[in-house]
């Protein structure tokens, strides 16, 4: 008797889980679609644009060298983007806790902003889901276990905001157009490698080293302060992403593989691993 009261009640636990981890999914889903909204809702009017050389006569040499290497000329200026990858995760501070995901994001370039959607994988049958986003000038982080319990919601602050703008300049390798003076970056010399690179929306206004490789395409993008939470405080630490694998899609040459790190006194500490599964573009018409 007891045993098969044992067994009904896991069964019941097991129903209402699978019932909770159903409300929960549906709940972030959307979510999901309401920030996708606004992120459109606030997408300025789409106009015809292609990419001109004639535009780099007033950027640095290595600048030059990477537009050519990246884009056709006549290529259409892109407005927003759609990229879906797979990769891993270090959920831990100062060890390496490296965890499996999955995420699809939107992008788009003028109003500038983007929605990371992911699922990490914190055990089985347990994800984490989580939104990284930059919208209508809000920084967005916000993480939830099935949808269900969150366990982060960091918004609305000027420091989300500059730390998440500067999550969407670093990724314009994905979207090389976005770079383009005609877009509205100013390029500044460092080095034959380097060179710094100007980004505006709004009132904020952000400058990252961009350091290329021989042949052309973006080799990392660094910036020198960005907040990140540690210990249960914040900090401001070197950041930077780092890009490899290019291929030609659609004219462009864009990275399939990427690792974004914090640089720590003791040296360069990655958290986050990537491979570009799809990805598709919206041009200019």
């Amino acid at each position: 008797m007891w045993w098969k009261i044992g067994l009904g009640i896991v069964a019941g636990l097991g129903l209402v889980f699978a019932a909770g981890s159903t409300y929960g999914a549906v709940r972030w889903q959307q979510n999901t679609q309401n920030m996708r909204a606004t992120l459109e809702a606030h997408r300025r009017s789409p106009t015809a644009g292609t990419y001109d050389p004639a535009e780099l006569t007033s950027v640095p040499e290595v600048v030059r060298r990477f537009f050519e290497a990246a884009l056709t000329p006549g290529q259409a200026i892109i407005t927003a983007v759609d990229i879906e990858h797979s990769g891993t995760f270090n959920m831990s501070e100062d060890a390496e806790q490296w965890l499996p995901f999955t995420s699809t994001q939107r992008v788009v370039t003028d109003r500038p902003g983007f929605d990371w959607d992911a699922r990490i994988s914190m055990a089985p049958g347990l994800p984490a889901y989580v939104h990284d986003a930059y919208i209508a000038g809000e920084g967005i982080l916000h993480a939830s276990l099935r949808g269900l319990i969150t366990v982060a919601d960091m918004r609305g602050t000027p420091e989300m905001a500059r730390s998440e703008f500067m999550r969407y300049f670093a990724e314009a390798a994905w979207y090389p157009t976005a770079l383009l003076p005609s877009q509205g970056v100013e390029w500044h010399p460092v080095d034959e490698h380097s060179a710094r690179a100007t980004m505006r929306d709004g009132d904020l206004e952000l400058t990252l080293l961009f350091r290329f490789r021989d042949d052309g395409p973006i080799d990392s993008v660094y910036a020198e302060s960005r907040e990140r939470v540690a210990g249960g405080s914040t900090e401001l630490r070197p950041w930077e992403g780092r890009f490899f694998d290019y291929q030609e899609i659609r004219g462009m040459m864009i990275p399939i593989q990427g690792e974004v790190s914090w640089i720590l006194d003791d040296g360069r500490k990655p958290y986050w691993r990537g491979t570009t599964e799809r990805i598709s573009f919206e041009p200019a018409l």
